[in-house]
């Protein structure tokens, strides 16, 4: 009896698109903002909901993102002097300019030629649903995808990887994550996966090739370009 197909489960941002870092500094270029003033008003209301992870309180979530832009905002004129600054929603300024990785794409598309499920996790805030659909094809590109927003669970959490599996049809052992945050791939490896921390686009492919041929697929990936579009490093 041939094992069971590969599950490659990929991030969204930091993978997909540029590293969090070149976005967040971009989108505090265009709002005139110092980048740790608004990092610190991130942590002050963050920790409000009980939480280190800035994004937890808006991709779960336990609060809207309208709401949580206030709170940010007050914070940002209270201790800062950061004033009129009243956003509803970060996806226009976030998504506004933000390239797709369009290497990791085909890799993503080869691996799927090769036979592996190829689906998408992502901890994803509501209001920017549509702004990702934009950037890749979802029908095209992936098997199944899955958001925190629509699962109520999130990564790290065990309970987003049993679902994950569940959703791929195979063992936790035939799971494969590919996520540029080193706690999220702990998580999966803590729930049986095997992680790929995505730190750049060739060694992910070279990873993901090695992966596939060991689960006897073929052919090997071709070779792909090493870079986003503007992920300078």
């Amino acid at each position: 009896m041939s094992p069971e197909r590969l599950a490659v489960w990929t991030d969204f941002g930091g993978v997909l698109t540029p590293p969090i870092s070149h976005t967040m500094g971009t989108f505090c270029a265009g709002q005139g903002i110092e980048p740790a003033a608004l990092q610190e008003a991130l942590v002050k209301v963050t920790a409000r909901y009980g939480t280190a992870d800035i994004m937890e309180p808006i991709d779960t979530p336990l609060v809207s993102e309208e709401e949580w832009l206030d709170q940010v905002s007050e914070v940002l004129a209270a201790d800062h002097g950061v004033r009129g600054l009243r956003l509803t929603t970060l996806a226009d300024a976030w998504f506004d300019g933000r390239e797709t990785n369009l290497a990791w794409v085909s890799a993503l598309r080869l691996a799927r030629a090769r036979g592996a499920f190829v689906g998408m996790l992502s901890n994803m805030v509501p209001t920017w649903d549509a702004h990702w659909r934009r950037m890749v094809d979802p029908d095209e590109l992936f098997d199944d995808v899955l958001l925190s927003f629509e699962a109520g669970h999130r990564k790290p959490s065990p309970a987003m990887f049993a679902l994950a599996a569940e959703r791929a049809g195979v063992p936790a052992g035939r799971c494969v994550l590919v996520d540029d945050l080193a706690h999220n791939c702990a998580g999966a490896e803590a729930a049986g996966w095997t992680a790929i921390h995505f730190t750049g686009t060739a060694e992910a492919v070279e990873r993901l090739d090695a992966l596939l041929t060991a689960a006897g697929d073929s052919p090997a990936l071709e070779a792909v370009p090493a870079t986003h579009a503007a992920e300078g490093n």
